[in-house]
């Protein structure tokens, strides 16, 4: 039983992890602006994320935080908020582009976002507590340390995705290096997407229990 459990849930999360979603379309965002290793500290902080909402599902407080629609909403606009300051610094900060060209993003920088970014999204809470609980072994031991197991191995195959994004998105960022008022307008409209993607987040309605 476990072992088919275990079979359909690799196959399910293989899937979820292929299909683009905000979290692809943001580690792009941020490598199309800051460079490939902005890209994979971007990854490896939204995996952090990622395993926060994983330990807090197993724990039962992101449940808590689900079924109360004041504390759901609370850290969904705070989530909102933070993605669409951010987007606004990105957009700024590409107007010294031309004058200063070397200037990046530091890896310390893009990984705290990423944690940030991901942490504060009660959508990620919503999905491994829809998504993880399918495949649990009801007659099982210790349903808190499998769900915790199949969370872990959803967040490395979406991190894996998401190196493979970096990679490509790192490649076609190099090829417009050579124009630097592209690469400017470029990270101007990355910095406009990760808003959008806050304004998205602060739309999105509370799960109906």
């Amino acid at each position: 039983m476990i072992s088919t459990n275990f079979t359909l849930f690799l196959l399910a999360a293989l899937i979820v992890a292929a299909v683009p979603g905000p979290g692809i379309l943001y580690v792009a965002a941020r490598t199309l602006s800051g460079g490939k290793s902005a890209g994979f500290a971007s990854t490896f902080g939204t995996a952090l994320g990622g395993l926060v909402h994983v330990v807090a599902g197993a724990l039962g407080v992101s449940a808590i935080i689900l079924a109360s629609a004041e504390l759901f909403t609370a850290l969904k606009f705070a989530g909102a908020l933070y993605l669409i300051w951010l987007g606004l610094k990105t957009f700024r900060e590409a107007r010294d582009l031309l004058s200063q060209p070397a200037v990046a993003v530091g890896t310390q920088r893009a990984f705290r976002e990423g944690v940030l970014v991901e942490a504060l999204n009660p959508k990620t809470a919503a999905f491994f507590l829809a998504f993880i609980p399918q495949f649990l072994d009801p007659a099982g031991s210790h349903p808190a340390l499998q769900f915790i197991a199949f969370g872990l191995i959803s967040v490395a195959l979406n991190t894996l995705v998401d190196v493979v994004v970096v990679m490509m998105a790192a490649t076609a960022r190099t090829g417009l290096t050579r124009n630097p008022n592209l690469l400017q307008r470029l990270r101007q409209g990355s910095g406009l997407f990760i808003a959008g993607l806050g304004i998205s987040l602060a739309l999105a309605r509370r799960p109906a229990s």
